[in-house]
């Protein structure tokens, strides 16, 4: 059955390639919605496009992932567009109408119970606050794992309650007893955010433990992702807001892929594309075969179909 939800979206000026366009939600469907926000970003703005700076080279990169040997041409998902802001120019009102339309969309759905996926796309970090919080509901034994150059443990930044640096100490705001965090990639933070990881055992310090971690998850536990795509090194994708030296390549995250295409994989976000920071435009290729590859592990358990 449909959940419809009464909403006016705005329509990017070019959909994902291959997303069908829908306004309600039906069952064993994932979905792609877009939150372009970045006004708590410290930094370099910008990613307020990223959305649809994804879009935007969606249809110049092949729909065919040689790691996977999985094609996006036989997978059925959808392009929602993007949430509308308004027309405040309080960064504070824009993001609270953003994360409260979200809620209203997936919050009343039986994500679980009718098999929908959902992929977030950013956007700052801070705009993951209402997927994960969405999840973590939804799915009460929920595996968070973090992929990002920094903490994001901050109780608030820069006046910020909900900042983009605060994401991960708000996620925990909603954590109960059976739900965990794995974080990987961390390269930035203040002494207390690694005092916190270290005593909560929620860090990975090198790439074989993380994986070893993410592989040790039952088969049929929910795990969803919130990737920061700064966790990948600037000299492979510079085109975001905070960019850390020493992240990891796109090799070692296809490994990911390749455990979680045979998890019980939720969900995710793709945050922090800022695709004018990057004039070559590799950043927005880079972030888009991310995405791909994501689609087909969240995909992955539908049956294939042609046209």
């Amino acid at each position: 059955m449909a959940n419809s939800f009464d909403l006016t979206l705005d329509k990017p000026s070019m959909p994902y390639h291959m997303a069908d366009s829908a306004t309600s939600l039906t069952p064993n469907s994932a979905y792609l919605i877009g939150f372009g926000f970045d006004g708590t970003a410290c930094f370099r703005k910008g990613t307020r496009n990223g959305p649809d700076g994804l879009r935007n080279v969606s249809e110049d990169i092949e729909s065919y992932s040689p790691y996977l040997d999985d094609d996006l041409e036989q997978k059925r998902f959808f392009d929602l567009g993007n949430l509308n802001l308004g027309d405040s120019d309080d960064v504070e009102r824009q993001w609270q109408k953003g994360s409260d339309d979200f809620e209203t969309i997936f919050g009343n759905a039986d994500l679980s119970g009718d098999n929908i996926q959902v992929m977030t796309l950013g956007g700052e970090h801070s705009i993951s606050y209402a997927p994960i919080k969405t999840y973590l509901k939804q799915y009460p034994n929920l595996v968070l794992l973090h992929l990002d150059a920094h903490a994001d443990l901050r109780d608030g930044y820069e006046g910020y309650h909900y900042s983009h640096a605060s994401i991960i100490r708000r996620a925990l705001d909603h954590f109960g007893p059976d739900h965990q965090l794995i974080q990987y990639g961390i390269r930035s933070g203040t002494r207390e955010e690694y005092q916190w990881m270290r005593e909560h055992q929620t860090i990975r310090t090198s790439r074989h433990d993380f994986l070893e971690a993410v592989r040790q998850i039952a088969d049929d536990r929910p795990i969803y992702l919130t990737l920061d795509l700064d966790y990948f090194d600037p000299s492979f994708l510079p085109g975001t807001g905070t960019p850390e030296p020493g992240g990891e390549d796109f090799h070692s995250f296809i490994q990911l892929i390749k455990i979680l295409r045979d998890k019980h994989f939720v969900g995710c976000d793709v945050v922090e594309l800022s695709p004018e920071i990057d004039s070559s435009g590799n950043s927005n290729v880079f972030a888009t075969k991310v995405v791909r590859e994501l689609l087909l592990c969240l995909t992955a358990n539908q049956p294939r179909f042609q046209e």
